[in-house]
């Protein structure tokens, strides 16, 4: 189990904002590569979008042993009980999604016969063999599951601007430490 702490450490709050650039680029450059056409220009973007994929994935575990080690703080003693549960869920919502969309991306390039060599260096093994009926399921999965981040992630994004704006606590200052709290 993860302790209670009255603070996140400079480590969790650099992992949370290194993790959301790169979770936000690595959506970007998957929307903006749907529509572009078969060029070197493309190769080169999905290669980018897998290291992307996969530094997500490193980075996971890191900030998931981190988090267990350190522990995180405990949720405003005023907030309602089902607020609270909105809370667990969503963050427990964005760490499986932390790790399910980056391994269905790997799952699709595997089925499809494209492996996935980190930063061009480090060829990664296959997750299963070259198959286009998985290929299509694990495309499918991939875009509902970064469909889903985006619903989660607002309301991640929206509830922490209204505990700051509305609430008025530091819910936000948490992860902003040099934001004063309203």
């Amino acid at each position: 189990m993860s302790k209670i702490t009255d603070h996140y450490s400079r480590l969790q709050i650099s992992l949370h904002w290194l993790m959301a650039l790169i979770i936000i680029g690595g959506l970007a450059m998957g929307v903006y590569l749907q529509d572009l056409p078969l060029s070197p220009l493309k190769l080169k973007l999905i290669a980018w979008h897998k290291w992307n994929g996969i530094t997500v994935l490193l980075l996971f575990a890191v900030r998931l042993a981190v988090r267990h080690l350190q522990g995180a703080p405990a949720l405003p003693a005023n907030m309602p009980g089902w607020q609270q549960q909105a809370a667990v869920w969503g963050h427990r919502m964005l760490y499986l999604l932390m790790l399910l969309i980056p391994l269905s991306g790997w799952l699709m390039s595997s089925a499809k016969g494209f492996g996935v060599v980190y930063f061009g260096v480090l060829p990664l093994p296959d997750l299963v063999g070259k198959n286009a009926d998985l290929a299509d399921l694990f495309k499918n999965a991939h875009a509902l599951l970064n469909q889903l981040l985006l619903l989660v992630l607002a309301g991640h994004i929206g509830a922490a601007l209204k505990h700051h704006y509305l609430e008025r606590d530091d819910v936000l200052t948490r992860m902003l430490p040099f934001l004063k709290q309203r």
